[in-house]
């Protein structure tokens, strides 16, 4: 019997996590966790496809939890919030967050989002898609490892990130808007979600680069997009 992706649920709604679980655990194996410590402890044992993470939690909130995930895990994680606020999106997309779905929202909706970050996730994981290790002076990308290796040490990114990244770095010099960006990593139509393209490289900004504020490897071109640049 094929196994199933592992989703872990934080929340401490208990109505809309009874619902959740009711939908998804047909299909996945699915964990709940009903504040951020114990979902927290659950990653520690478990290994886990995705995680729902609500930003409105008790004792240590949902932006919180994210910071701690990301410093060490490279899982997808969809935010839930019922803040219908820009800056909370933006905020979330720069923590790491790989989506953003505001409360009340169609269920549908929700798990086609799930299944989509899954979908692509995997993909990233097999190496189905990248294969080349591209080498410069300055930074390693090793597309079977999804490992990163520059000047400072090893760098641990998110699946998300680690796409643009090799989008990018697979043609130095050559100059994507975000719509081409968008298209080649997020496999939709672009929907002006700029965003998210611009916390994505934001995050990378700040994991590859000595000074985030001066970039050498991914620079920004003005009114047209982005371009890598190898480190020089």
């Amino acid at each position: 019997m094929e196994q199933k992706n592992r989703i872990l649920l934080i929340d401490d709604d208990r109505d809309l996590l009874n619902l959740l679980y009711n939908c998804m655990n047909e299909k996945y194996e699915v964990n709940i966790a009903w504040n951020g410590k114990q979902g927290l402890d659950f990653l520690k044992q478990k290994k886990y496809s995705l995680i729902l993470l609500d930003v409105i939690l008790p004792g240590i909130d949902g932006f919180s939890i994210l910071k701690k995930i990301r410093k060490n895990y490279t899982i997808p994680v969809i935010l839930l919030t019922a803040k219908d606020s820009q800056n909370d999106k933006v905020n979330g997309l720069y923590i790491g967050a790989d989506d953003y779905i505001t409360k009340p929202f169609d269920i549908k909706e929700l798990l086609a989002r799930v299944d989509s970050q899954i979908r692509r996730n995997t993909v990233f994981n097999n190496g189905l898609s990248k294969t080349e290790e591209l080498k410069y002076p300055a930074i390693t990308i090793n597309p079977v490892s999804k490992s990163i290796k520059t000047e400072n040490g090893e760098v641990l990114l998110t699946g998300k990130e680690f796409d643009v990244l090799y989008f990018l770095a697979s043609a130095p010099r050559q100059v994507y808007t975000k719509k081409q960006i968008y298209k080649a990593v997020w496999q939709e139509e672009y929907v002006y979600d700029d965003d998210n393209i611009m916390a994505v490289i934001s995050k990378i900004r700040k994991k590859i680069e000595i000074n985030p504020a001066t970039p050498r490897f991914i620079s920004t071109i003005r009114g047209v997009g982005y371009r890598f640049d190898g480190g020089n």
